[in-house]
């Protein structure tokens, strides 16, 4: 309310009859009503700003999280072909002729990224004896005979990782038909 809009009050005995006693209180009221629109106009107004302000935030943090989680991704795909040269180099047959403390020093440095993935939630998956799930594991080869039941993972060629229940990159793996 501006100067100008101030409700200008006149002693009692200048009030003359009731009827300019009604007028007056009429004027009051609707002076009242005037001020109570515009309160609930500005509550509005503030709780829209607020309710925009708490989802601002909340898109920011989801976005945040996204971008992390793009990040790790990432990261953890520029990892996994490290990995996998480790797997292939232990399991040559020239591995058990090098000279065992270097064969240790390489299994540790392989220890140490298997445990900064898991740190961060990735866990690698497909192992021989395993049932063949199609949501896990790739077939890359299919054996007719053998020992172990079918559907079953004879042999991993390449390791699967995933991150919780989302698949990374599946397994490929040789199963028991």
């Amino acid at each position: 309310m501006t100067d100008s809009d101030d409700v200008d009050f006149e002693p009692e005995e200048d009030l003359g009859d009731v009827g300019a006693a009604k007028a007056r209180v009429k004027k009051l009221r609707d002076e009242l009503e005037k001020v109570k629109k515009e309160r609930q106009e500005y509550l509005d107004g503030w709780q829209r700003c607020k309710a925009d302000a708490v989802n601002a935030r909340r898109e920011a943090l989801q976005t945040a999280e996204k971008e992390s989680a793009q990040a790790r991704d990432i990261l953890i795909h520029d990892i996994i072909p490290a990995l996998d040269s480790f797997e292939m180099a232990v399991s040559s047959e020239s591995w058990a002729n090098l000279d065992k403390g270097w064969r240790t020093g390489m299994e540790n440095v392989q220890n140490l990224l298997f445990d900064a993935l898991a740190k961060s939630g990735v866990s690698r998956f497909g192992r021989v004896g395993e049932t063949f799930d199609p949501a896990l594991h790739e077939i890359v080869d299919e054996e007719k005979e053998g020992a172990a039941a079918k559907h079953t993972i004879t042999r991993v060629i390449r390791s699967g990782y995933r991150v919780g229940e989302r698949v990374l990159r599946p397994a490929q793996v040789i199963v028991r038909a």
